[in-house]
This record gives structure tokens, sequence and C-alpha cells, in this order.
């Protein structure tokens, strides 16, 4: 593996961090005060303002691999630039690489018929609409995805969904126009054959957002994160993505990918909340002495230093990986990123929130929210123990 990064991976990072200081950190304020003005629901004018003028530059869906519609980077040499826009948490959105609809794009990219192509790729992909991934459901443990009970049954020419889903990320965008549904087409069907994945639009009829679920009390307008009801839905059988009983097989590509991208920005944040600490310790004084010459504060900052680079190197081999035998080789990496990425993120920002005292709580700073989104992380995809197990038996397999 080579850790130097191509010409073209340096030149994009010294574009996208040029971008961020001329365009996104000076608006981090402005963001939030956009926010709390008026409808908490409407996307808010900076971030649109930020999109075209991203896209005037050429920073632009630079994540999709293996494909031609994005800028044909690998994962190895988008793991840079992804670690980048996690520094500020709406980043990802103005240069159209935000969660889920990079991994939906990928889904559609992959799976999705031409026709749906068109409907619903090409606006994702220009910015004009956002979308959703419904799969998680309040009544089961969804972190194993054979659980899940809704149902997708045919009709003629429609399949009709019934299920209460939650966790439906983006779904309080009023720019979210489709939603990717994961349910069971053959409950009968063998464990791993029963689930099929859907494109459900989101103003079907039957189709109802029940209320927004906060997250440690950030609601994280206007994206959100909705708990729905789908009633008797019914769509057309087109809509069906890969064929009846492949969800599964579709789950476990777009969610190596597309979590491993959450890795690359919390590897961002930590080096952010990092950075604060740093300066904050330097900038005051406590008891006759600057808090950073305090031997305890030296030992946060050297722990937070060496376990953000081991934690990047991981993520660069995880993405090489993918890149070079493919996500089920990988997935021993993939599952270790997923572990080791906002563990790490969460330990950093916790030294930071300390180092900055009563402040890090407080909304002066990103600490807090940033720890409440990587702390997140560690369910986001399965608990922690999901993917230890998954190491482990992989582990164990080497030596049958």
């Amino acid at each position: 593996m080579d850790f130097e990064y191509s010409e073209r991976v340096q030149e994009l990072r010294e574009r996208v961090m040029a971008f961020m200081d001329e365009h996104v950190y000076p608006n981090e304020l402005l963001f939030h005060e956009q926010i709390d003005e008026g409808d908490r629901w409407q996307p808010t004018a900076i971030v649109e303002e930020l999109k075209v003028k991203a896209k005037a530059d050429g920073l632009w869906n630079l994540f999709l691999p293996e494909s031609d519609l994005g800028a044909g980077l690998t994962n190895l040499e988008y793991a840079p630039l992804c670690e980048i826009m996690g520094r500020v948490g709406f980043a990802a959105e103005v240069f159209n690489c935000s969660a889920p609809d990079t991994g939906n794009m990928e889904v559609l990219t992959r799976y999705a018929s031409p026709e749906n192509q068109d409907k619903w790729l090409k606006p994702l992909l220009a910015g004009e609409i956002r979308s959703g991934f419904a799969m998680t459901e309040p009544a089961v443990a969804s972190s194993d995805a054979t659980n899940i009970e809704s149902s997708i049954v045919r009709d003629g020419d429609e399949y009709v969904i019934n299920g209460r889903k939650w966790w439906t990320s983006g779904a309080g965008d009023p720019r979210c126009k489709i939603l990717i549904f994961m349910g069971k087409t053959d409950p009968t069907a063998s464990r791993h054959s029963q689930q099929s994945m859907i494109l459900v639009p989101m103003d079907t009829p039957g189709v109802t957002a029940m209320r927004s679920l906060s997250v440690f009390g950030y609601d994280d307008a206007p994206h959100g994160h909705m708990e729905m009801d789908f009633k008797d839905v019914r769509v057309p059988v087109e809509n069906i993505l890969l064929g009846e009983g492949r969800g599964f097989e579709i789950a476990q590509g777009r969610l190596g990918p597309g979590r491993i991208h959450h890795c690359m920005r919390s590897i961002g944040v930590a080096e952010r909340a990092l950075e604060a600490a740093v300066k904050r310790a330097k900038s005051r004084v406590a008891f006759g002495s600057p808090i950073a010459d305090l031997g305890m504060t030296r030992k946060a900052i050297a722990d937070s230093r060496m376990e953000i680079e081991q934690a990047r190197l991981l993520t660069l081999k995880a993405a090489y990986m993918m890149d070079t035998v493919g996500n089920k080789e990988a997935r021993q990496e993939i599952a270790m990123i997923k572990v080791v990425g906002p563990n790490m993120s969460t330990r950093v920002i916790d030294r930071a929130i300390q180092i900055h005292g009563a402040g890090g709580v407080s909304q002066d700073f990103n600490l807090a929210m940033a720890y409440a989104h990587q702390r997140t992380l560690r369910l986001a995809d399965g608990p922690d123990e999901v993917h230890t197990d998954q190491i482990a038996r992989l582990e164990a397999r080497k030596y049958q």
C-alpha cells in the first residue's frame, strides 16, 4: 500500500481545504442561526448557496467509486477528502457527499433500473432532492436485519407495503423525495432470502412521518431522524431493487462502503476536537500555569494524537482493501474500523470537553454536538458488539 497521495488527490485536498477555509468555517454560526430562525425543517439558505459554489468549482459528487457518474475516485482516494468534510457537520452536503444520499446513490447506481435511475438518481446527483433509508424498526432488534417485520406483498402490478420504521434519517427534510425501504417479500424463504428492498416515493399515499427522534436532545434539523408509518402503501413492481429476496445482499453491499464514510469523517471530527483542545489548553491558566503544561493535559493530547493516527491508518487500509480485493474480502477490516473510528473520536472529544471545562458542554463550542453524533455512530450500523463478534469469528477461521 502506497501512503503517498496521488497528484490528483493532493490537488483535490488543497482545493477542498481552501473551499472550507473560504466558505464553510466562516459560515458555521450562520448555519445554526438560520436553523433557529423560523421553520427549522426548511433547508438553510447558506448551504444551498455553498452547494452552488462547490458545484461550480468542480468539488461535487466526489465519492461514487467504480462509476463515471462521480469523480472517478477510489475509496482510498476519497478517504482524505471525506476526512476534511467531517470537520464541519454540514460540509459533506455542500459537496453533495452526505449520508444517507451517498449510500442510496450507490444502491441506485448498481441495482436500479434505467428508468428509476433517471427518476431518482439523476436529481440526487444534481443535489436537487434528498433521500432516506427505511430499515430500522422500533419493535425488533434491527441490528440483525433478518429480524425486520415490515411486509412487501405483491398484488398484480404493484407491491403493497406495511410496517413501522424509525431512525429514517433525512426524512424530516422537505427535499427528501424517495426512500429505500427494506421489508420481507417471503417470510418462509431461507433466513437471508426473505428480505427485499424497494423504492417508495415520500408522497405515496399511506406514507406518514409520525415524529422526529432526538439524538441526545438534538433534533438535527432540517435533516432529522423520523419514525415512519407505512399503511397499505402501493408502488409499481418496477420499484423493486435487484429482485425479490435480494435485500440482504444489497444491505451488505451498501452498509460496508456507506458506513466507512462515517469513519472517514470521524477522523476529521477528532482532528478538529484535538485542535480545539490544544488551543484551549495553551490559552488558559489555572493554578498559576497554562493548562497545557499540566502532565495530565499533555497525556490527553498525546493519547488523542496516537489514537487518531492509528484509526486513520486502519481506515485507509480498509479503503485500500475494498478497492483491491473487494468488500467481501475486506469485511474484517470494515468491521474493525466501524468499531475503532467512532470509539476513537468519542474519546478524543471527551478529552477536549474536559480541557474546555464547562464551556465544552455548551453551545459555544461544537464539542457537545460532535460527541452526541459520534457516540451515536456506535449504533448506526448495529452496535459495536455485532462487529466485534464478526471480527472474532473471522479471526478464528484463520486457524481452522
